[in-house]
């Protein structure tokens, strides 16, 4: 049944992550958005799963699922590279510090 949960979370957190990506005319905020909104929510489901405020189901379905299809490190990756490689590296640094920092701030302030 998990395997199953995860498939739906998963197709639901692809199709969101690529509306994202299509407002944002695939530039980095939409990468950065998508990666910054997945960390809060996953947070807050962890924190609620920690306490047994939401079921295993809920947590497989959202929390794997979904967040695991929205949120994008492969992205993330890419477009680095891509902005090194074009020898844009003070905006490469700026992308990777905002995206770590901000990321790991709201999962620290929210569990």
């Amino acid at each position: 049944m998990n395997i199953i949960l995860v498939a739906l979370g998963g197709f639901l957190g692809s199709i969101a992550r690529y509306y994202i990506s299509l407002k944002a005319n695939k530039r980095l905020i939409g990468t950065w958005t998508a990666n910054i909104t997945g960390s809060i929510v996953l947070a807050l489901l962890f924190r609620y799963y920690l306490d047994n405020s939401i079921s295993e189901w809920l947590w497989v379905f959202l929390g794997v699922g979904f967040c695991g299809a929205y949120t994008t490190f492969s992205t993330f990756g890419n477009e680095t590279i891509k902005l090194i490689l074009e020898k844009r590296y003070w905006l490469a640094i700026g992308y990777v510090l905002s995206s770590l920092t901000v990321s790991v701030l709201f999962v620290y302030l929210l569990i």
